[in-house]
């Protein structure tokens, strides 16, 4: 099997977290809980599950009748592989790739106009996250399980950030001189 990627444990710990899965499921969950933070490519969530079966981290068990799925079960060696990653604080470096950001970097070579159009549409993006993530955060209830506990460090997470980055695209839209907001 080729290396472990976040993706890999992505499924796993969704195999984990909420029973055996289709990768039709799994992609379902990615859209709701992974995305905003970890982009998966749909097709890696058909073809993981698959891979993470070939190599005894999941247990394949298809359908003979009807719509024939696919569905995936966690073995002990999965959770095994998963529990070790989890209990690893080592992880690569964060990843960045925001286009408004390289669009703010070479902001010199156009109209100065278009860096206040560019800021001013970004922090209205990013507000509009600020005020998604406060809302799913205000839906938990941290002491009712372990799963929403982690959901609501990672909103938290989510909605500082997404307050720093909205703070600073108004600072850029109301003064793009400015340097120290």
């Amino acid at each position: 099997m080729a290396e472990f990627t976040p993706a890999r444990y992505v499924v796993l710990g969704l195999i984990a977290r909420h029973g055996p899965m289709t990768p039709y499921e799994l992609k379902a969950r990615v859209e709701d809980d992974i995305q905003p933070f970890w982009p998966i490519l749909h097709a890696q969530l058909y073809r993981i599950p698959a891979e993470l079966a070939q190599a005894g981290l999941l247990r394949e068990e298809a359908e003979t009748e009807g719509r024939r799925r696919r569905i995936f079960h966690l073995t002990d060696a999965g959770r095994a592989a998963l529990e070790r990653w989890l209990a690893d604080p080592d992880t690569a470096e964060a990843e960045t790739r925001d286009p408004a950001q390289l669009k703010l970097f070479f902001a010199d070579l156009g109209d100065p106009a278009d860096i206040v159009a560019l800021a001013a549409q970004q922090a209205e993006r990013h507000r509009k996250l600020l005020a998604h993530y406060a809302s799913l955060r205000g839906d938990l209830d941290p002491s009712a399980d372990s799963r929403q506990r982690s959901r609501a460090r990672l909103l938290r997470l989510g909605v500082l950030h997404e307050r720093a980055h909205a703070e600073f695209w108004e600072s850029v839209a109301a003064g793009p001189e400015r340097l120290d907001g």
